[in-house]
């Protein structure tokens, strides 16, 4: 009896801990998501060719 209340509490742990991993990936990868759309483009400007001096 004893050692089915030992089993079923580790699985419970482990499967909060699952839950908790996957939470864990899913809030890093929507983070990552969610930076991508708000960073600006950063476009480089080509510098214009002076003049020839006289």
């Amino acid at each position: 009896m004893k050692n089915k209340f030992v089993a079923s509490v580790l699985s419970a742990l482990l499967y909060t801990q699952g839950l908790l991993g996957f939470a864990a990936v899913a809030s890093v990868l929507l983070k990552d998501r969610a930076h991508a759309e708000t960073m600006p483009i950063v476009e480089t400007a080509v510098p214009a060719t002076a003049a020839p001096a006289r």
